[in-house]
């Protein structure tokens, strides 16, 4: 499985259309990363980074907060979106994300 994290300057982004990285996370069944790569996104266009994310290969986007039409893209791609993640480093968020114990919280975007 692979997560994408979207991040500013190192840590969790709380909106997702501003993050400067992705923390691109492979996962195995047991909820352990095996690799992660920090990658600098495209620009920031509607539409850009769910069609490069799912180029990527990502199944999975963990996020303090995005907009609905950004949540629609995603899941018109089949990626999963989990919202309102808690401030966690990228691999404590994966964990939770494949045990289950992650899950939507508030949406800290407005749009």
């Amino acid at each position: 499985m692979k997560i994408a994290v979207p991040l500013v300057e190192g840590s969790l982004s709380m909106h997702f259309g501003h993050c400067d990285q992705f923390a691109i996370l492979d996962v195995d069944d047991n909820g352990s990363v095996t690799k992660r790569v920090d990658l600098t996104p495209p620009a920031h266009q509607p539409g850009v980074l769910p069609e490069w994310l799912g180029g990527l290969g990502v199944n999975y986007v963990i996020a303090g907060g995005m907009g609905s039409r950004a949540q629609g893209l995603f899941a018109a791609k089949g990626i999963s979106v989990i919202i309102g993640a808690p401030f966690k480093t990228p691999e404590e968020l994966a964990e939770m994300c494949v045990n289950g114990t992650l899950k939507n919280g508030d949406n800290v975007c407005d749009h």
